[in-house]
């Protein structure tokens, strides 16, 4: 379809964007004017995703990877048995694919959330371009090592935290990266159900309920369905470090 061949001007992802910028891709920092537009030339813009849908699956050729303009994504392995277990949730400004890197093929496997526009960037034009932009070759050394950052402390949150500092935990992440984006840092619509964020952070859909019941009751924040309000920033901050702190 013609939509999904039409190159994504520089303007473009401006003016679409807005706070929720792909710099950490799409417009790396200290890139020139015909630096940018030479990485435009390769950005190509796909049709809007809906829930439901994959961007790609495991075992799939890995070729590109996506950054996410709007909406948002979530990724999951699948074990022996068939189960999900999901390893990720990609919001705007983020990129997913990684994984397809090592071996020519992905890892996991990536789904919509909500409606979600993509920009995909094809991994041999990427190659080529870090070769001659310094700044993107940056932004992606930069990528990577937040991807590893990221694992290390989903291996230490599940290994180290209750259930109660997990879910604080994140929240609080979400947070950020919302408020990264420009977006409220303590009110936002949660895209994920209650079974994903159970599922992510190894408890079961009763205990997630239970926590959010009992967070709610202890005026640490509001729920109305997927709406969440952090009344109390503080008390959740300090959950999470004070626990950090008596573990060292």
């Amino acid at each position: 379809m013609p939509a999904r061949n039409r190159k994504l001007k520089i303007a473009d992802i401006k003016v679409s964007c807005g706070t929720c910028s792909l710099s950490e891709l799409c417009l790396p920092h200290g890139m020139s004017h015909d630096d940018m537009d030479e990485l435009d030339k390769i950005v190509k813009r796909q049709q809007p995703f809906q829930p439901g849908q994959h961007i790609f699956r495991a075992g799939d050729t890995g070729h590109a990877l996506f950054a996410v303009r709007s909406g948002a994504l979530k990724s999951y392995c699948t074990t022996e048995d068939g189960d999900e277990q999901v390893i990720g949730f990609t919001l705007p400004g983020e990129v997913v694919g990684l994984d397809g890197m090592s071996d020519g093929n992905y890892a996991s496997s990536s789904v919509v959330l909500e409606t979600a526009s993509i920009c995909e960037l094809p991994y041999n034009s990427l190659e080529d371009m870090c070769h001659t932009l310094s700044g993107l070759n940056r932004q992606m050394m930069r990528i990577v090592s937040k991807e590893v950052v990221a694992d290390q402390a989903m291996l230490l949150l599940l290994g180290k935290r209750t259930a109660e500092e997990r879910l604080a935990n994140f929240l609080l992440g979400l947070s950020s990266r919302y408020h990264s984006r420009g977006l409220s840092a303590n009110q936002f619509n949660l895209p994920m159900s209650r079974q994903d964020i159970g599922n992510y952070l190894g408890l079961a859909i009763e205990t997630v309920s239970r926590l959010f019941a009992n967070f709610q009751k202890n005026e640490l924040l509001t729920v109305n369905r997927r709406q969440i309000i952090l009344t109390d920033m503080r008390r959740l901050r300090a959950m999470v470090e004070g626990c950090a702190g008596s573990k060292n």
